[in-house]
């Protein structure tokens, strides 16, 4: 009985913390239903425009941090844009979460130093 409780508990703790850094599946979904490949490229490598950033292999703590930031628009520590603001307006953070993770697991082509 104690064996099954604690591996009851071990997978409820893999469940939580799998959601808590996202979901990737989940996340290719909301990239592919909010057409974020129009304006970065269909692998998230090759932006329409120069200005705009690559986002394949980028690192998910900072994706996260700038899609909140775009979400709270012209506030305190917010970012301002109209195509992102308006895109990340009906995301959730758990959305954000998996949007993340999706654009962290592509293979990307920053360069981390040089």
């Amino acid at each position: 009985m104690k064996n099954t409780i604690a591996a009851l508990g071990l997978a409820l703790i893999a469940a939580g913390a799998a959601q808590a850094a996202g979901n990737v599946e989940a996340g290719k979904a909301l990239t592919e239903k909010y057409a974020c490949f129009s304006c970065h490229g269909k692998d998230f490598n090759t932006p329409i425009d120069a200005s705009y950033p690559k986002l394949a292999g980028q690192h998910r703590d900072y994706l996260e941090h700038a899609l909140k930031a775009y979400k709270r628009g012209d506030g305190a520590n917010g970012r301002n844009n109209a195509i992102m603001t308006g895109q990340v307006k009906p995301l959730s953070n758990q959305d954000i979460k998996d949007i993340a993770a999706y654009l962290h697991s592509l293979p990307g082509t920053l360069a981390t130093h040089r």
